[in-house]
């Protein structure tokens, strides 16, 4: 068991992430191309991945991320980027010593190949091949599915957002995941290795993930910013593709609900007061409210009160709904 003790100071110092972490989701997902575990979630997508990605790509990545135990802290920054592109730059900026440091760690959990060995002496030929193996990886197995990812995302970010803002800190750590525990002042993380991490005034960033499966997960080096990943809840659907055509007059939750009131399905998934869910589906703030009301009798969003306006925001129920959203359009 992982046991994170946290400060009264960490406690005013916990952040939720608003979008998903790019090379969080590379990595994550390359544990589970490897495994065959959420046949339902994730098989469509694994058969999309073996049949795009390069194998040469594949296999190097494959090499640094076994499915269980220990991949490099390297692969996931622990500095917040805006993009994957900032995100690889970090990457392979990595400082020699590190990548040293931490591919040899690596060797402990399965034996060094002449692939790790390159890379550990930090030269600009092998992480020049490092960047483009992510790069075609990214390509196929995370691009076309980031905006379902970050619509998942951003909708438990919601959720919990509101839980912090109604409820406080204490209610956000009790009800991050089945397999997290909060026993005040520390928060205990099962199936972890067990081991004590102690924040110090340091706070912590909780990161929601959509290819983080069954358990939390954090960088190993104590020493870095504290980053504890978490699953959002999965349900078949989460991953479609985007569609570079938009086909309006076959979108089957516009055929359901009317192109409308699907608009301001979607709107509410970041959380919206009715001024601004009229301003995101261009509509005036009566109608808004109208289809706010008809989505919220439904079980579709949730209104409370906030401050001297309401904020609409996306329900379980809503976003299942919302992950057929363009079934149709492009196969997983």
């Amino acid at each position: 068991m992982l046991r994170i003790h946290f400060t009264p100071r960490d406690l005013t110092r916990v952040t939720v992430a608003t979008t998903p972490a790019p090379l969080w989701e590379v990595l994550l997902s390359l544990h589970m191309l490897q495994l065959a575990e959420g046949k339902l979630i994730f098989d469509d997508w694994r058969r999309h991945v073996r049949t795009t990605v390069a194998p040469d790509q594949l296999r190097l990545l494959l090499e640094l991320t076994p499915p269980k135990g220990y991949s490099p802290d390297f692969l996931t920054p622990a500095e917040s980027a805006p993009d994957f592109d900032t995100a690889l730059e970090q990457t392979l900026a990595t400082p020699r010593q590190q990548l040293h440091s931490q591919l040899d760690l690596l060797a402990q959990y399965r034996p060094a190949s002449p692939w790790t060995r390159e890379l550990a002496q930090g030269g600009r030929t092998s992480m020049a091949k490092l960047g483009r193996a992510i790069q075609t990886y990214h390509e196929a197995a995370i691009a076309p599915y980031w905006k379902s990812i970050g619509t998942h995302v951003s909708a438990d970010h919601a959720h919990r957002g509101e839980a912090l803002a109604r409820h406080g800190v204490h209610r956000l750590l009790s009800s991050l995941h089945p397999r997290v525990r909060w026993v005040a002042p520390v928060l205990q993380v099962l199936d972890m290795n067990d081991r004590d991490l102690y924040l110090d005034g340091r706070g912590i960033e909780l990161q929601p993930s959509a290819f983080c499966w069954q358990v939390p997960t954090k960088l190993r080096d104590p020493d870095l910013k504290p980053i504890l990943v978490y699953p959002i809840q999965h349900a078949p659907g989460i991953l479609r593709q985007a569609s570079a055509e938009p086909v309006p007059s076959s979108d089957p939750l516009g055929s359901l609900l009317g192109s409308t009131r699907a608009a301001a399905l979607e709107a509410t998934v970041s959380g919206c007061t009715t001024t601004e869910l009229a301003r995101r589906c261009n509509i005036s703030p009566a109608a808004a409210s109208h289809q706010a009301t008809v989505l919220r009798e439904a079980g579709l969003i949730t209104t409370r009160r906030s401050g001297a306006s309401v904020r609409h925001e996306i329900t379980q129920l809503g976003i299942w709904l919302l992950s057929g959203h363009g079934s149709n359009r492009a196969p997983t």
